[in-house]
């Protein structure tokens, strides 16, 4: 009988994800307690999510990627502020998902190849001069950087 119960709360949930994606973090949790954040944050109609960790880039990617999420991309104004106001007084920098990876230097494309649709380039940014390989960070100013050092320890923020 219990096994019925656990399949049914399984199927409710999926059917739940499926059409209401949006509350899947929210109800994640209590079905599957390895997906469970120290801070969850609505800005629109995103979700950022965070366990307060650092990592290089490759290791925020993976984080988010095993998680079935993205890594962080701020669209607008508001959504770029609150990433900076997630962590600590000290050394707020968050890893955002573009890099030159694909881009050959250019920083037009997120991790999917798409245009983004908002950039807070910080003054002399992005720097060109990194073409072989370069990350982007939101710094503790709200500003973005391009930094050739991927493997810097900053902070993993996913997005759904």
């Amino acid at each position: 009988m219990l096994c019925y119960f656990c399949l049914l709360l399984c199927f409710i949930y999926f059917i739940v994800a499926v059409h209401f994606t949006k509350y899947v973090l929210l109800l994640a949790p209590f079905f599957f307690p390895a997906i469970n954040f120290d801070y969850v944050q609505k800005v629109g109609q995103k979700y950022f999510v965070t366990n307060k960790e650092r990592g290089s880039f490759s290791n925020a990617v993976d984080f988010c990627s095993r998680q079935g999420l993205e890594l962080a991309l701020p669209q607008n104004e508001e959504e770029n502020s609150m990433l900076t106001q997630l962590h600590g007084k000290v050394d707020k920098r968050a890893w955002i998902g573009i890099n030159n990876k694909k881009a050959e230097g250019d920083f037009e494309f997120d991790m999917k190849k798409r245009p983004p649709t908002f950039t807070k380039w910080g003054q002399g940014q992005p720097d060109r001069s990194i073409q072989e390989k370069g990350c982007i960070l939101l710094t503790e100013n709200a500003v973005w950087q391009v930094t050739r050092e991927c493997s810097l320890y900053a902070y993993i923020i996913c997005q759904l």
